[in-house]
């Protein structure tokens, strides 16, 4: 067994030793340490900064392009953010102990279905320090403990969240080994992680294609899926041009490092001559390269030519495919073909197109006339969220409490016995 297996093996018996009693924390206990997590940030918060620089340098020495270093790089402002998000954790409703469905059968016996912890969560992110602190709070207020493995871009700013968050929440009664961070780069850590079956009860990963990938062909441990976004926003024939721009806009530019930042925009062909001129001089404004097909090439010379890659790439980053549709059934082919059930989009007037397009949208999210950005779990008022999960299975979309954990049938009777 080599070293990191021992250390990651140490980490996870350490999470399973303390779940039992993780899992039956009252929620007021569990309410106190979050918002004294919360607290705990901002009083560290030059600590944590300062972990981050070291990570930042890094970066920039490495030559991590710019749209990364976005996501890694922490601020007084995203500080505050994580704990604005303890603290929403924290106001929310304890799905633990929650009845969620009973009867009495015929001979006597009383079933109740109730919300138990997952029990042991293992947490597999690349470069987002934000992700620590929503993991622990999460995985808290659901009775779980965790085991997180970061990226080693960010090594010190998650070494420093987790040591900061995990002494503040011993204080408050957490068992000790209810927060385990897996502290080395070596990339074996992953495989030996997503492997502790009897240990780990599911792992969750949250990044790039690649690493979501290489997680789900690997593990032993079941996963829930998070997915890469390549969301698309298609402006209708009936749509109000300028909502248009300004949806399609902050979609893209927003912050076009994440996962529901817009990669393709699908325009009619019956509007794309009121749209598309003032909408490219926005995007060329804003520093976006634009990859478009023939049609849309027409409209700029500055725009290069999108290759059948182009349609499947998650950017991350200004860069953006621009393709005109014939109609509705077009822009719903594409979608089919290269969407990877993220968060899809139309801007319309036409509310039977709207309706049409929210049912065959095959997506964990699908908007009309808004902007993809707002798949998050706190602009959809869970607080945070653990992921985005792409799969049909246990969980869709942002995941926050409930969909961290399980439920068991309390079964009571009075002295039956079956024939």
């Amino acid at each position: 067994m080599s070293t990191t297996e021992v250390l990651v093996r140490q980490k996870a018996q350490a999470a399973h030793d303390a779940a039992v009693r993780m899992g039956t924390l009252r929620s007021g206990q569990k309410n106190k340490a979050l918002l004294a997590m919360a607290a705990a940030l901002l009083s560290h918060c030059d600590e944590i900064l300062e972990a981050n620089e070291k990570d930042m340098l890094n970066a920039k020495t490495n030559g991590m392009r710019e749209s990364m270093q976005d996501r890694l790089r922490l601020t007084p402002a995203r500080i505050e953010s994580m704990a604005e998000g303890l603290r929403q954790v924290a106001q929310l409703k304890d799905p633990i102990g929650e009845v969620i469905g009973g009867s009495t059968l015929a001979n006597g016996l009383s079933l109740t279905k109730v919300r138990v912890p997952i029990g042991v969560v293992g947490i597999i992110y690349e470069a987002r320090p934000n992700v620590t602190s929503d993991a622990i709070g999460l995985c808290l207020k659901s009775g779980n403990t965790v085991v997180l493995k970061g990226g080693s871009e960010a090594l010190h700013s998650n070494q420093a969240i987790a040591s900061i968050l995990s002494e503040a929440a011993q204080k408050e009664g957490v068992p000790q080994g209810a927060i385990q961070f897996i502290d080395v780069t070596d990339r074996q850590a992953v495989t030996d992680l997503i492997r502790m079956n009897g240990l780990v009860d599911v792992v969750i990963p949250r990044g790039s294609a690649r690493l979501i990938q290489a997680v789900v062909q690997n593990a032993t441990v079941p996963v829930i899926e998070t997915g890469a976004g390549v969301c698309h926003t298609f402006v209708d024939e009936s749509a109000d041009c300028d909502m248009a721009r300004r949806i399609a806009f902050n979609a893209k530019v927003q912050r076009p490092s994440v996962c529901n930042a817009m990669e393709t925009l699908l325009v009619h062909e019956k509007v794309a001559d009121a749209f598309l001129p003032q909408m490219l001089k926005d995007y060329f404004s804003a520093g976006v390269t634009i990859f478009g097909c023939e049609q849309t090439q027409k409209f700029d010379s500055r725009i290069q030519a999108a290759t059948e890659e182009d349609w499947a790439t998650e950017y991350s980053d200004l860069r953006l495919s621009v393709k005109i549709v014939r109609d509705l059934d077009e822009a719903l082919a594409h979608i089919a073909r290269y969407s990877t059930r993220h968060s899809e989009c139309i801007v319309t007037r036409n509310m039977e197109n709207a309706r049409r397009f929210q049912a065959e949208v095959d997506a964990a999210v699908v908007y009309v006339n808004a902007s993809t950005r707002f798949t998050d779990g706190f602009e959809f008022g869970f607080g945070a969220e653990i992921g985005i999960s792409t799969q049909k299975l246990h969980a869709r979309g942002p995941m926050a409490l409930p969909e961290l954990t399980s439920y068991k049938y309390l079964v009571t009777g009075n002295g039956q016995i079956r024939g």
